[in-house]
């Protein structure tokens, strides 16, 4: 028995999730970065991360290239930003405070916490691509969670 496309959503969308701003720097210089809610740890040792990103998104061939990404984990206060890099932006940075991670990616100003990772492996999953990124640096910042549940952005109240 194969589970509709909408039923399958429904039941995904009760688990809530932290979102995610996942940015990349091509071989020319160029930021990419994309909203990502589907993120997790995969081990502590080595201490390895895992993002999945839609074969459809617009920022897929710059991720399905990169090498180095950094996965900024949005504070309670950035919904809007987590709408811009979801959105249809030309210029997703455009007026952005950020620093440079030490593999190059962008770190976004004010997030909860954010983690500079290399690129180690690529798995094919349906409609989007896994990437598995060994984590080489981080920061965590006092704030709360952005989450995302039920096809909307929550807050934690605690």
């Amino acid at each position: 028995m194969s589970l509709d496309p909408d039923d399958f959503r429904a039941l995904l969308g009760r688990f809530a999730s932290g979102v995610t701003v996942v940015t990349t720097v091509d071989a020319a210089g160029h930021d990419h970065g994309m909203t990502v809610s589907a993120f997790s740890s995969v081990s502590l040792d080595p201490p390895l991360v895992m993002v999945c990103i839609a074969r459809d998104a617009s920022a897929f061939a710059a991720f399905e290239r990169a090498n180095a990404i950094v996965v900024n984990i949005l504070a309670a206060e950035q919904e809007a930003l987590s709408r811009r890099f979801a959105g249809e932006v030309s210029d997703r940075f455009a007026g952005l405070g950020y620093h440079r991670a030490d593999n190059g990616a962008a770190v976004l100003h004010d997030v909860l916490a954010w983690l500079s990772a290399r690129v180690v492996d690529r798995h094919a999953a349906g409609d989007h691509v896994i990437l598995v990124a060994e984590v080489e640096d981080g920061k965590v910042d006092e704030h709360r969670p952005l989450l995302y549940y039920r096809g909307g952005y929550a807050r934690l109240e605690r």
